[in-house]
C-alpha cells in the first residue's frame, strides 16, 4: 500500500533531520512513518510511504516555502505544474486538479498547506488532530495509528444501513477521530487550524439546467479519456522484480502458471489492460492499442511484436459464471494486431469466498470477498494494467436523473427509459402501468424537497431490517423505484438490528438539518453513487494488490469526470447510451469496426458465481458467523446471519451484495483486531496499536 502522510503545526520545536517531527506529546521526542520518503522537511513535513516508483514522485520548487508535490501518474510537465502552484498560490485550487492522470497534489505556500482531493473519490484525503496542530494522509489506518484511534462502530453501522447516503456516513471513518473530507474538495492547513473548501461550481437550483451540445459533450468525453490513456502511455516502462527465472516452455503450463510455480506470480514488463468484452473495457484496450505511446523499458523489455498491450481476459471455468457472448466480443476485439490476448482460465478454486485470507485494507469493502478471484486475472497482468471499473458511474444515468429531467420541463425524454424499463419487467398485464408508476415516482422526488427527503428515509429506515426495498427480489422495476428517493437503505440494512438502524437514523437527522449546497436529487444522487464506487474500488486496489503492478482506472480520472459530467440528462438516460457515447469516442480515433453485441451488459454471470461460490463455502461463513465481532459490536445477531447464509445458499432471493458486505465487514474486523505493529517509529511513536480491543471492549454503538 502506497500514502503520503505530514502534518502542520503551531509548534516550532521539531525534531533533527534524521526523524523530522514535532515533539508536542506527553513524552517528548520525535516520531516519522516507518519506511518513508522525506519530500520535504520542518516546519511542515511530507512523506511518501511505500514503493513508490520515481517517476511517481514529483516535487517542484519556486523556493523554500513554496512548492509542489505530485504523487501518482500525472500527464502535466514540470512548467505546468509550476503554473499550477502559482494559480494555488492565488486561490485556484482547481488548477491542481486539472491534469490528466490519477494523482494527489499537496502544494506548500509559507505556512498554508493545500491538499486537494479527487471528485470521484478513489484517492481520498484523511486529516486528524494531533500534537497542537492536524495530520493529513491518504489513509486513514496510519493516522488511527498515530493517535491510538478506536473503532466507529457508529460509522460502520451506516456502512452497512446506507452506503450511498453521504449524510449517514457524514465526515467518518472506521477510526474515531479520523476523518474523511468530501469529494472535490480540499483541506486547507494554516499552523495547524485547518479548513475543507470545495474546488467545484455547483450548479444552482433557481433556474433550469444549461442547454448543452451532445457532440460537443462526447467530443469532451473523447478527449479526456485520450488524455487519460495517453498518460499512461507516455509514462516510463517497468519491469516486475523477478524473484526466478523462467524455465521456458512447460507441458500444459503457460506463462501465468509458469509463474506461479516458481514463487513469482508477478506481472509481465509492460502495459496492459483488462479486456472483458464489455464496452469500457475493450474501449481502454483499443485505444491504448491504438495511441502512440513509449512502449517498452530502458533495458528493453516489453518491445517484441504484439507485446505492446496485454489484454488479458477471465474464464471463468464454472459453468454458472461463464459468459460466452462476452468472451467471444473479447476473442473478436483481439483480433486487433496491436493485441496480445491472453486468456485466464480458473475454475471453482476462484469462486466468491473460495479464499477468506487476505491483506488487510485501509477499509471494508465488498471486494473482499473475492480478491483471490481478481488477484489471478491481474498476475496474468502487465506492470501498468488498465481496467474500465467507473464507467458505468461516470456515464450511465441513476435513475434519479428522471427527476431532474421533470426539473428542467423535458418529461418528453422521459418516454424511452420508462418503455426501455417496461420491457426488461417482461410481458404482463402490470407492465402497462409501469411508464406511468416511475413517472409519479420520479414527479414525487423532484417535488420533495432536500431535508423534507432524508427526514422521511430516516423515518422509514428502523423498519428496514422488516421491510427492505431490494433489487435482487424486487427486479428492475423495484430497484428503479427504490432509487427515485434522497436515501434508500443498502443491501445489508435488513440484517442489522434495531438499536444499530435507530442509531444510522439518528444520524440521517442530524445531516438533513446541516447546513449543505443541496444539488439537484438526481445529481447529488449519481456524485453520491459514484463516490462510493470510488471508495470500494480503492479497497479493491488495496486487496488485490500484485507487488511491482499498478492500475489504472482511466475513468475515475478528475479529467473524465468532469467530462462526463458535462454530458446532458436527456442523452445519459436513453437505452444504451454508454455504449453509444463510446462508440462515438473510438470512432473520433478512427476506430470503427466493433464486434457485435457490443455495449451488451450482463451481470447474471457474476451473480451467478457469486450464489456458487457461497454455496461452495457455506460451511467456512457458518463457523465466520457462530461468534461474530459484528455481534459483539452490536450490529448484528449471529443466528440472523447464518439463517440468511443459508437461505443464500439454497437460493432464496436473497440480496448477494447484502451478503457480500456482511461478510466483507466481518474479514477485515479480523483482520485489523488481528494486526500487531504500527505505521510509525521514533522515541515518540505510538506503542499500542490502533483500534486494540474496540469491538469487544465497546459493543454498544456511539453515533
Amino acid at each position: 500500500m502506497r500514502w503520503l502522510v505530514g502534518w502542520s503545526s503551531i509548534a516550532a520545536r521539531f525534531g533533527t533531520a534524521g526523524a523530522v517531527g514535532p515533539v508536542g506529546d506527553s513524552e517528548g521526542g520525535s516520531v516519522h512513518p516507518v519506511g518513508s520518503q522525506l519530500l520535504w522537511g520542518d516546519p511542515d513535513p511530507l512523506w511518501a510511504v511505500g514503493d513508490w516508483r520515481p517517476d511517481e514522485v514529483r516535487v517542484v520548487t519556486v523556493d523554500p516555502f513554496t512548492r509542489l508535490a505530485v504523487l501518482g501518474c500525472c500527464g502535466a510537465t514540470d512548467e505546468e505544474l509550476r503554473v499550477g502552484l502559482f494559480a494555488a498560490r492565488g486561490g485556484a485550487l482547481r488548477h491542481l486538479t486539472a491534469w490528466s492522470g490519477s494523482y494527489t497534489a499537496v502544494a506548500q505556500i509559507g505556512r498554508r498547506i493545500t491538499i486537494a482531493g479527487d471528485l470521484a473519490g478513489a484517492r481520498p484525503v484523511f486529516y486528524t488532530p494531533w500534537a497542537s496542530g492536524t495530520a493529513y494522509a491518504t489513509a486513514a489506518l496510519p493516522l488511527a495509528d498515530l493517535i491510538e484511534a478506536q473503532l466507529d462502530i457508529g460509522h460502520l453501522a451506516a456502512l452497512l444501513a446506507c452506503p450511498e447516503t453521504p449524510e449517514a456516513l457524514r465526515d467518518s471513518t472506521p477510526y474515531e477521530g479520523v476523518k474523511r473530507i468530501p469529494p472535490g474538495h480540499a483541506l486547507v492547513l494554516r499552523e495547524g487550524s485547518r479548513e475543507i473548501t470545495g474546488y467545484e461550481p455547483v450548479a444552482s437550483l433557481a433556474v433550469a439546467g444549461p442547454q448543452r451540445d451532445p457532440e460537443r459533450a462526447v467530443e469532451g468525453v473523447r478527449d479526456a479519456l485520450v488524455d487519460s490513456v495517453r498518460a499512461r502511455l507516455l509514462a516510463p516502462r517497468h519491469a516486475p522484480e523477478v524473484v526466478a527465472p523462467d524455465p521456458g516452455p512447460v507441458p500444459g503450463m503457460g506463462p501465468a502458471d509458469r509463474r506461479a510455480a516458481r514463487g513469482g506470480g508477478g506481472p509481465v514488463p509492460g502495459i496492459g489492460a483488462d479486456l472483458s468484452g464489455g464496452s469500457a473495457s475493450g474501449t481502454l484496450a483499443l485505444l491504448a492499442a491504438g495511441l502512440p505511446g513509449a512502449p517498452g523499458t530502458i533495458l528493453g523489455h516489453g518491445t517484441g511484436a504484439g507485446e505492446r498491450l496485454l489484454a488479458v481476459t477471465f474464464n471463468d471455468l464454472s459453468a454458472a459464471g461463464r459468459d460466452e457472448a462476452e468472451l467471444e466480443r473479447a476473442r473478436a476485439i483481439a483480433d486487433n494486431p496491436r493485441l496480445h490476448h491472453v486468456v485466464v482460465a480458473a475454475g471453482e478454486e476462484a469462486l466468491p469466498y473460495a479464499e477468506l485470507e487476505g491483506p488487510l485494507t485501509d477499509e471494508p469493502g465488498p471486494s473482499l470477498i473475492a480478491a483471490e478471484r481478481h488477484r489471478r486475472r491481474l498476475a496474468a497482468g502487465s506492470a501498468d494494467h488498465l481496467t474500465g471499473a467507473g464507467a458505468r458511474e461516470v456515464l450511465d444515468a441513476h435513475p434519479a436523473r428522471l427527476a431532474d429531467l421533470l426539473l428542467d420541463r423535458r418529461r418528453r425524454h422521459l418516454l424511452q427509459p420508462v418503455t426501455a424499463l417496461a420491457k426488461a419487467e417482461g410481458p404482463s398485464p402490470a407492465s402497462l402501468f409501469i411508464p406511468v408508476t416511475v413517472y409519479r415516482a420520479a414527479r414525487r422526488l423532484a417535488r420533495t424537497p432536500y431535508r423534507a427527503g432524508l427526514e422521511e428515509a430516516a423515518a422509514r429506515l428502523p423498519e428496514a431490517n422488516r421491510a427492505l426495498l431490494s433489487a435482487a427480489s424486487n427486479g428492475p422495476l423495484g430497484a428503479s423505484l427504490a432509487a427515485l428517493t434522497w436515501s434508500r437503505p443498502g443491501p445489508a440494512a435488513r440484517w442489522l438490528t434495531g438499536e444499530a438502524l435507530a442509531e444510522v437514523s439518528v444520524r440521517l437527522l442530524s445531516g438533513a438539518t446541516r447546513p449543505t449546497s443541496v444539488q439537484r436529487p438526481g445529481e447529488a444522487r449519481a456524485r453520491a453513487a459514484l463516490a462510493r464506487f470510488a471508495a470500494d474500488h480503492r479497497v479493491f486496489e488495496q486487496a488485490g494488490e500484485i507487488r511491482s503492478q499498478r492500475l489504472h482506472a482511466p475513468f475515475l480520472d478528475n479529467q473524465v469526470v468532469r467530462a462526463c459530467r458535462e454530458l446532458p440528462e436527456a442523452l445519459r438516460v436513453q437505452p444504451g447510451a454508454r455504449a453509444d457515447i463510446l462508440r462515438t469516442v473510438l470512432a473520433g480515433t478512427g476506430i470503427h469496426d466493433l464486434p457485435p453485441g457490443w455495449g451488451a451488459t450482463s451481470r447474471a454471470g457474476s451473480a451467478a458465481a457469486t450464489r456458487v461460490g457461497l454455496r461452495a463455502s457455506i460451511g467456512d461463513l457458518i463457523t465466520l458467523f457462530d461468534a461474530p465481532l459484528l455481534a459483539d459490536a452490536g450490529l448484528v445477531e449471529a443466528r440472523v446471519v447464518r439463517k440468511a447464509l443459508r437461505a443464500a445458499a439454497e437460493g432464496e432471493p436473497v440480496p448477494l451484495d447484502g451478503i457480500a458486505d456482511l461478510v466483507s465487514t466481518e474479514l477485515w474486523l479480523r483482520r485489523l483486531l488481528s494486526r500487531r505493529g504500527t505505521c510509525w517509529t521514533g522515541t515518540a511513536a505510538p506503542r499500542q496499536r490502533a483500534v486494540a480491543g474496540g469491538v469487544v471492549a465497546r459493543p454498544t454503538l456511539r453515533s
